[in-house]
């Protein structure tokens, strides 16, 4: 009966705070709601995990430091943006770098909207007892696209436009069968996204 007492008072406190997390999210409309949700989820099962002694103090502080630094930057997204949708985020440490990059970058360097490796965007530095440094995970469109640019233009895009023969233009141009083929997503295929950036 002793051991039953302070596993209800959890319960009972885990309700209350879930119902007060669910007030503050009102706010939100439903993507960003469905991911603070998520990360409430996350957190259960972080403290359930330490709770049945299956993971290391340190290893639960760090998650619960992520998950804090995350919520923090959905919400503040959420706001300042004013608009329904996420990227999706990483959250990492300094010393949780080679995860992300293969050289780890000097966070000293960053820059807020700053793009790394084509591929992530640094949103900030979180502290929640320990920093984090959190980015966005650019879509595989916005990682193409930026591939593209900083690739140096082929010779045939360089030459003026009058040295092309009219008579050496093929009738069926097969360049999107050729890009699809290289790997790089075709102009007239490629979907365009509807709302703004982040």
């Amino acid at each position: 009966m002793l051991v039953a007492l302070p596993v209800c008072g959890v319960a009972q406190h885990r309700g209350r705070v879930a119902t007060t997390a669910a007030q503050s999210d009102a706010e939100f409309g439903p993507v960003v709601r469905a991911y603070l949700g998520y990360l409430r989820g996350e957190q259960e099962v972080v403290d359930d995990r330490a709770s049945r002694r299956e993971i290391s103090p340190a290893y639960y502080r760090r998650n619960l430091n992520r998950i804090r630094a995350l919520r923090q930057i959905a919400m503040r997204i959420a706001r300042e943006s004013n608009n329904d949708y996420l990227p999706e985020f990483e959250a990492v440490t300094r010393d949780e770098f080679g995860s992300l990059f293969e050289t780890p970058p000097r966070p000293e360097t960053f820059r807020t909207g700053e793009v790394l490796s084509n591929t992530f965007r640094f949103l900030g530095a979180i502290r929640t007892v320990e920093i984090f440094y959190v980015f966005a995970r650019l879509d595989p469109y916005e990682q193409a696209e930026l591939m593209q640019r900083s690739s140096p233009a082929p010779a045939a895009s360089r030459a003026p436009a009058a040295s092309v023969k009219p008579a050496s233009v093929p009738a069926k141009s097969n360049a999107p069968a050729k890009a699809l083929q290289q790997g790089e997503p075709s102009a007239a295929s490629r979907p365009r996204r509807s709302s703004a950036p982040q």
